[in-house]
């Protein structure tokens, strides 16, 4: 089975980094959130990864060349934004069989693929869509699913308190049949909220729910969330974990560093404390410094004496006080 990963977007919430990298190639730990995302897609059902690629795409050609995935890259240029449903439509020409998934590309999730697939096809649905709870859906698209056929019934965008349907929403992972896509719209359009709902009228829209991970890394604060999860699961090749800060750097016993990611050849000065912050490769902090909640770009410079707490600093960049 093919995978389609949206990777069209601007990454915009992920300024400064995202003017040097497109967001599906932001490290994260010693790899990229993109092949964080793809770790969940089983090689014994999905073998090929189409990415639907925008801002950044001739990056991601390069960057996928040179890895070995143990899945088949095949990179799809968007020439101009199309939404998450111009996006699948812009794909399909590379897409085989009568059957796909889609997964979003900053995605860090627990979904079982295996058991989500397994339920379509015995539901025989035209779409199923990963559902998951939380404690407050008044921020997100929410399903109002019957659990007697695990059928989506219709959704909800963003309900006032007390008034949505459930408290299980759309967690960005997607079985889809190739007939679907003669129901989308020409042009851009998004399919959660053009197509998704005349199928789930029609009774065809399956829900899967799940329990565990699920990571839209996002924005700065999601992405440390990522970064922790990662952590946590043992996700990465590379480096070593004491306590909860992975690292692949030195650091000097003078500083501290707690629940952070260091990167490759990167300095911390003598009295400095790191906390809940990612340093990516060959970054510097100087001495004397509290750093709390931040993103330090690749080579960025950090003075002495600085203090800075939920700051993006951008690729190469050097901060003074």
């Amino acid at each position: 089975m093919d995978a389609i990963v949206l990777a069209g977007g601007l990454g915009t919430r992920l300024r400064p980094w995202t003017l040097s990298v497109p967001k599906p190639l932001v490290p994260l730990l010693d790899t990229t959130l993109m092949e964080h995302s793809i770790r969940i897609l089983p090689r014994s059902l999905v073998d090929r990864v189409v990415i639907a690629a925008g801002y950044g795409a001739e990056q991601m050609k390069s960057h996928f060349s040179n890895l070995d995935t143990g899945l088949e890259i095949v990179i799809v240029d968007e020439k101009e934004p199309l939404g998450t449903g111009g996006a699948i439509a812009n794909c399909m020409s590379a897409v085989r069989g009568n059957r796909f998934l889609v997964l979003n590309g900053d995605l860090i999730t627990t979904v079982d693929i295996p058991g989500m697939i397994a339920q379509h096809e015995s539901d025989n649905r035209l779409a199923t869509i990963s559902l998951w709870p939380v404690e407050n859906p008044n921020r997100f698209g929410v399903a109002d699913f019957d659990s007697s056929n695990r059928a989506i019934k219709r959704f909800q965008e963003k309900p006032d308190p007390g008034e949505e349907y459930s408290n299980l929403i759309n967690a960005g992972c997607y079985l889809i049949e190739r007939e679907v896509i003669d129901e989308m719209p020409d042009g851009p359009h998004s399919i959660e909220r053009e197509v998704f709902p005349s199928i789930a009228e029609s009774g065809n829209m399956g829900g899967f729910c799940y329990t565990g991970r699920f990571i839209d890394a996002g924005t700065p604060s999601s992405y440390l969330d990522a970064m922790r999860a990662a952590i946590e699961d043992r996700s990465f090749n590379q480096g070593e974990v004491t306590g909860t800060t992975w690292s692949m750097s030195d650091i000097d016993d003078d500083s501290s560093v707690i629940s952070s990611a260091i990167g490759q050849r990167c300095t911390i000065g003598r009295n400095t404390v790191v906390r809940s912050s990612a340093i990516l490769d060959g970054a510097s902090i100087g001495s004397n410094c509290h750093i709390e909640g931040c993103l330090i770009g690749r080579d960025a410079v950090i003075g002495d004496n600085v203090h800075m707490a939920g700051r993006v600093v951008a690729f190469n960049h050097h901060w003074n006080i």
